[in-house]
């Protein structure tokens, strides 16, 4: 019998938020900035496929379905 071996891909989720009500604006940690952040600590880390998930603008009171 033959079995065929079957390879999951690992994913990493790279997690970017803003609240509004953290003071959006501030450029040091803004979503392009975090974004850069975050990837090269994945890719040091032998991390290479990845995704990224943004919060932008939204309050961690509203639910995740209304984000």
């Amino acid at each position: 019998m033959s079995r065929k071996k079957q390879v999951y891909e690992k994913i990493t989720a790279l997690y970017c938020r803003i609240s509004l009500d953290d003071g959006g604006d501030n450029e040091s940690m803004s979503i392009s900035n975090q974004k850069i952040m975050l990837r090269d600590f994945a890719e040091k880390h032998g991390m290479f496929q990845y995704e990224y998930y943004v919060d932008d603008g939204y309050t961690g009171r509203n639910f995740v379905e209304v984000r």
